[in-house]
């Protein structure tokens, strides 16, 4: 696991040794082990190739250091990741007679380009993002794996390309803008993420989740190699029973193939039937106990620890727990604001951080959840959006606004979930209902927000591509191609690599995916929680109460935090005189909003967590918010 810098442009505008060094070491603490670069030119002379490599040492801790050539120094490679089945793989080259004189993934990766070209990349079954020079063919490639686990970043600048694991280093390359993009912010609003390719800088844009760029001779091709087999794959398994073994096996070989390491390693461990699926089959694989690592708070509503400390007993695991305080919470907000390069869109990001840098200390990789919802339809909406259509053909749009949203508006404080069930069953869109589940705010009132009419779709609309008739795997490939990558995963990646620490996510294989999606909506719904499958392989491993509790996801207290003894902190940020969110919102609706919640009138928590975050953003990064867009005095005349 590690962090990668590197550029190729025109020789006359390219930079030296120093300043790659300079900004490879900003990812430092993706890669706290040691470090790297290398700068080169194609044969013509007319271009200069720049690798920085900054490492955490995870396999082959001795011969795997970056940037690596190959023995005949062809081809060079910059690597962030894991390919899990780098074994297999090496096995299968050696047969092809291929030699190696490491046992790193990261050269089994050089000789499987060697090998296949772009063809190795859908064998590849890990999380990567990487930088390859093939000296003999001239060209760079750069490429993201299949479900966006890993970052990569792009910026095209004087007539060539810069790229990094984090936005940071790009930004303080000489010459590239700081200008914000708007309809980032806009998409923000409406989703608490900003969708790919968009981020906060019109300069920088995100490659996309299982796509591959070759540049050659000073011109890119891009393609998509991979596409969530949801897509493409009709749900074929007939025989319960028959899927149960095969789920089993398929999910103990990705989480057995996932413990390979030549460091420590452990667990995520929340108490719920994800991370305690992963820990117990960790457990039946590994010869010693399996370190597991827990976050939680005092309020015993909002926390899962005793349910951890459960499954830790039950398992024999070694097991350490943080307790996370509003001041600790406080204290960390703004770092995770830094290192994620955008507004943190879940209050959870930071409690992961800080369990990532008290994790770090005993190991270097850990095993978590993330993806079993996302495949498996663990979701409330997953059940709920069957019956969306049944419900607008009963209740017409004038009926549903005139009455039931009415209602709605009127509900109870603590009524927050039927409030939002009500805003999604009114929604025509499916593209606007498919983010209302999760998302910061309802169209209409970002509208008044932001003074003006902005973009519902998103510039990429892969994620309400598919042709189904299934609610279910309509919303489940929404979630593969634009939750996950752009919210989950993006947050599993930054705030452990902040701790200095690798996750690993059994659950976000190519092989289970493809299988997910061979099964029918009722082999994923039909029990209490959804992920009918996963409860019931896991019902003689795991406890009763564990696979039957209602699912209550990694929440914060915020909402009472932001009532209590974060009320004029927040005040101050959204609505003191030195406020730059005033330069993008109306400061009227954000006082309401912020009314409305503190009296108790409407759990504002959502909205109030998104514009927080965009303030604290603004004032870590401070984009130029010379928009290009109607200002809001001019919006209204």
């Amino acid at each position: 696991m590690c962090g990668i810098f590197g550029w190729i442009l025109p020789r006359s505008r390219a930079g030296d040794r120093q300043s790659i060094v300079r900004l490879t070491d900003r990812l430092a603490h993706r890669g706290p082990d040691g470090s790297g670069v290398w700068l080169g030119t194609t044969a013509d002379g007319a271009y200069q190739i720049g690798f920085g490599h900054r490492r955490l040492s995870i396999i082959d801790i001795g011969g795997g250091a970056q940037p690596m050539w190959s023995a005949d120094q062809r081809i060079g490679l910059i690597y962030n990741g894991e390919i899990y089945n780098y074994i297999e793989l090496r096995e299968e080259l050696l047969a092809r007679g291929h030699r190696f004189a490491t046992q790193s993934d990261s050269e089994v990766l050089i000789e499987a380009w060697r090998a296949w070209g772009r063809d190795a990349l859908p064998r590849l079954r890990g999380m990567f993002a990487f930088a390859l020079w093939d000296l003999e063919a001239q060209e760079l490639l750069l490429a993201r794996d299949a479900f966006g686990k890993k970052p990569l970043f792009l910026v095209e600048h004087q007539g060539g390309i810069v790229f990094a694991s984090e936005i940071e280093p790009l930004l303080a390359f000489p010459g590239v803008s700081r200008a914000i993009e708007p309809e980032a912010v806009e998409q923000y609003l409406l989703n608490r993420y900003v969708p790919g390719p968009l981020t906060f800088f019109r300069a920088v844009r995100k490659f996309q989740p299982g796509s591959s760029l070759r540049w050659k001779a000073g011109s890119t091709d891009t393609r998509r190699y991979f596409m969530p087999p949801l897509a493409t794959t009709e749900p074929t398994a007939s025989d319960f029973d028959e899927a149960l073994g095969a789920f089993r096996d398929i999910f103990e070989e990705s989480v057995r193939i996932r413990m390979r390491s030549d460091a420590p390693y452990g667990a995520y461990l929340s108490g719920g039937i994800d991370s305690s699926a992963v820990v117990s089959t960790m457990a039946r694989a590994s010869a010693n106990p399996v370190r597991t690592f827990s976050v939680g708070f005092r309020e015993d509503a909002w926390s899962e620890l005793d349910h951890a400390k459960a499954i830790a007993r039950q398992f024999g695991t070694t097991h350490q727990e943080l307790v996370v305080e509003p001041d600790a919470f406080l204290d960390h907000w703004t770092l995770a604001i830094e290192r994620r390069g955008a507004p943190v869109s879940e209050a959870s990001d930071i409690p992961i951080l800080m369990l990532s840098r008290l994790a770090s200390a005993s190991v270097k990789m850990v095993l978590t959840g993330e993806g079993a919802d996302e495949l498996f339809g663990g979701y409330p909406k997953h059940r709920a959006e069957g019956w969306v259509s049944l419900y607008q053909s009963l209740v017409p749009g004038l009926l549903h606004s005139g009455l039931v949203d009415r209602i709605a508006a009127n509900l109870p404080y603590r009524m927050r979930r039927a409030r939002i069930l009500a805003n999604v069953m009114g929604e025509r869109d499916p593209s606007l209902r498919a983010r209302l589940w999760f998302g910061g705010i309802a169209h209409a009132e970002r509208e008044r927000l932001v003074g003006h009419s902005a973009p519902v779709l998103p510039p990429d609309t892969l994620p309400f591509s598919i042709a189904t008739g299934s609610a279910l795997r309509r919303t489940l490939f929404f979630d593969q191609t634009s939750w996950l990558p752009d919210n989950l995963l993006e947050r599993g990646d930054r705030m452990m690599m902040a701790g200095g620490i690798e996750g690993r996510m059994p659950f976000m294989d190519t092989r289970l995916a493809a299988f997910a999606a061979t099964l029918p909506d009722s082999f994923l719904l039909g029990e209490r929680g959804g992920k009918r499958i996963l409860r019931a392989a896991m019902r003689d491993v795991l406890p009763k109460d564990i696979l039957s509790r209602k699912k209550v996801g990694f929440r914060v207290p915020f909402h009472a935090w932001f009532r209590d003894r974060l009320r004029e902190p927040l005040r101050d940020m959204l609505l003191g005189s030195s406020a730059q969110i005033a330069k993008l919102c109306d400061r009227t609706t954000m006082q309401r909003f912020f009314n409305d919640h503190l009296e108790g009138r409407r759990n504002n928590e959502r909205i109030l967590w998104t514009l927080a975050n965009l303030e604290l953003f603004l004032q870590a990064y401070k984009p130029e918010l010379d928009v290009g867009r109607p200002t809001l005095a001019e919006a209204a005349e």
